[in-house]
């Protein structure tokens, strides 16, 4: 679709992944009863509750010994580039338990790959060194989730094209791709791919730096697409943010780019659309759950029609309409502390 279009030859993405590590994870669905406990130790748990490592949410970039999961980075990061799978960096995240492995730029169908060999090599390392690594966006409550930000540009003979002289850098192909990602994950249709899961909406809710609208900004975190502040000029490139790991990594990826290229062909304005951080209304805020974003993607799913067929889109659908039902249709502990009595 893209050389077919001419707007460019290739695209460059850079995955990052975000993922929690427990030394233990139990979890039980019955008639009579639903649990799940995780136990850390960098202080999460019973076993571990007056391990004195770090606070709860004080994590971000600590070292060794607070970083109690240094190890498993390091051997799964040495395994991942003797695979051939290029790593920018690695580090703790904000919350105790909570790892970033960020892959470096290569070309879509090889992100998708690195991103599927990475996740089975981080589960392997992990494995051996008896722990458990989750991709859940929300493995617990009250702190912040994981996610799969993706960065990308669109490569010309050799260049990017999203570096110019318009709003935060960007030229006016780099603002309209903004624009497509931006009306099609409002939608729903695109969170259909980027966030395919129940537990993604428990991620995408405020006040965890998780965004939770259709807005575009330079530098921040809570943007749904980031332009990152720390590119000098002529660098700027474009970070989509919403998406989770819980995603068929193929499906999210060519998705991304398909709402980008509808947004180049149909020269959509970001600003003119009420994207701009700053003028961001209501009107504009993702649907919080899987069936919205379902019944989004029933009925946005043209600019999909180069790689996705319609038996595909709706076989996804019905297939993830099951899942969510089965998980909507179970009482959870909270409806009990809420209304048993």
């Amino acid at each position: 679709a893209l050389m077919e279009s001419g707007i460019g030859n290739d695209i460059k993405m850079l995955v990052e992944l975000e993922f929690y590590v427990f030394e233990e994870v139990h979890y039980s669905t019955a008639t009579d009863h639903s649990y799940y406990f995780v136990e850390s130790s960098e202080g999460i748990g019973e076993e571990y509750s007056d391990t004195p490592w770090i606070g709860l949410s004080q994590g971000y970039h600590r070292m060794a010994p607070e970083d109690r999961y240094q190890l498993l980075r390091n051997r799964a990061v040495k395994t991942m580039i003797d695979v051939g799978i290029p790593v920018k960096y690695h580090h703790h995240e904000v919350v105790a338990a909570q790892l970033e492995i960020e892959l470096d730029f290569i070309s879509m169908l090889k992100a998708g790959d690195a991103v599927s060999l990475a996740k089975w090599i981080l589960r392997s390392e992990a494995d051996e060194l008896g722990l458990k690594v989750t991709f859940m966006p929300k493995p617990m409550y009250k702190v912040a989730g994981s996610g799969m930000h993706v960065h990308q540009f669109i490569e010309k003979l050799g260049a990017s094209i999203f570096p110019g002289e318009e709003l935060y850098g960007l030229s006016r192909e780099g603002l309209s791709y903004t624009a497509g990602l931006l009306s099609h994950a409002l939608t729903g249709s695109l969170l259909a791919f980027s966030n395919p899961s129940t537990n993604s909406y428990r991620r995408l809710v405020p006040g965890y730096e998780a965004p939770v609208s259709a807005t575009f900004a330079h530098g921040s975190r809570a943007a749904a697409v980031r332009i990152p502040g720390y590119l000098g000029k002529g660098e700027a490139r474009i970070e989509f943010r919403t998406g989770d790991a819980t995603a068929n990594v193929y499906y999210f990826l060519s998705a991304m780019l398909l709402a980008g290229l509808d947004g180049i062909n149909n020269r959509l304005d970001p600003v003119a659309l009420g994207f701009a951080r700053e003028t961001t209304s209501a009107r504009h805020v993702f649907p919080t759950g899987l069936f919205d974003v379902l019944a989004g993607l029933k009925k946005d799913h043209g600019y999909l029609s180069a790689a996705f067929s319609e038996e595909l889109v709706e076989t996804w659908i019905a297939h993830k309409e099951k899942e969510a039902s089965y998980v909507y249709n179970a009482p959870v502990p909270q409806e009990y502390e809420l209304y048993f009595d």
